[in-house]
C-alpha cells in the first residue's frame, strides 16, 4: 500500500501536480523537442513583450515552422492570450503561448535579450529569456504539460545562467538539449 502511495505521489509531482492519466506520461514535450538552432534568437531587438511576440513569430516563419500567410494571425492569438495576463513568470523569464488551428504540431522559439525587455512580469523585473510556444487546437493536455515542463526548467537558476552564457544559437540549443531526459 505504501509503495502505491509513493508511486502515486511521484506521478503527481512528475506531472506538475496534475492527476495522472493515460496521456500524462506521453503528452509532455521538452524544450529540445520543440526547438532547433534555427528557432533560437541569441540577441533579440525587442524592448517589450509585444515586440518580442512579433519578433519570435517572425523567427518561426523564417525557420519554416509557421506559414508566412499565418504570421499575423499567430501573433494576434498569442497577443490576445498575453493581454489576459502577462506570461512573465519572474526570474527574467517570459513564456508567451497559445493554441491555434493554424499549426499541426507543437512549435516553439526561444529569444534572449541581454538588455532585458519590459514584460509586466510577476516580479516586475525585465525579461531576458522568452520562450514562445504554440500548440495545435484540441491538444489542451499537451499545452498544459509543455508549459509545465518549460516553466520547471526555467525556474532552475543554473539552467538560466548556462543559457545566458551561451555565445550563439547552436550553444543555446546544446544547453537546452542537455536537460532532455535520457541524456
Amino acid at each position: 500500500m505504501r509503495a502505491g502511495r509513493r508511486t502515486s505521489q511521484f506521478r503527481l509531482e512528475s506531472t506538475g501536480g496534475l492527476p495522472p492519466n493515460r496521456t500524462t506520461f506521453f503528452s509532455a514535450m521538452h524544450l529540445a523537442d520543440i526547438l532547433t538552432p534555427a528557432q533560437i534568437i541569441p540577441e533579440m531587438r525587442a524592448t517589450n513583450r509585444w515586440e518580442a511576440i512579433d519578433e519570435l513569430v517572425e523567427q518561426l516563419v523564417i525557420a519554416g515552422r509557421v506559414k508566412p500567410e499565418h504570421r499575423q494571425d499567430i501573433a494576434a492569438v498569442v497577443k490576445k492570450r498575453e493581454q489576459s495576463m502577462s506570461t512573465g513568470i519572474g526570474f527574467g523569464v517570459g513564456i508567451p503561448h497559445a493554441v491555434s488551428d493554424l499549426i499541426s504540431e507543437v512549435v516553439g522559439v526561444l529569444g534572449r535579450s541581454s538588455k532585458g525587455m519590459l514584460f509586466e512580469s510577476l516580479d516586475n523585473q525585465p525579461v531576458t529569456l522568452v520562450i514562445l510556444f504554440l500548440v495545435p487546437q484540441g491538444q489542451f493536455q499537451k499545452h498544459l504539460h509543455t508549459l509545465s515542463n518549460i516553466a520547471k526548467n526555467l525556474h532552475n537558476a543554473d539552467f538560466r545562467s548556462a543559457l545566458a552564457a551561451a555565445p550563439d544559437a547552436a550553444s543555446l540549443y546544446q544547453v537546452i538539449a542537455s536537460i532532455r531526459p535520457g541524456r
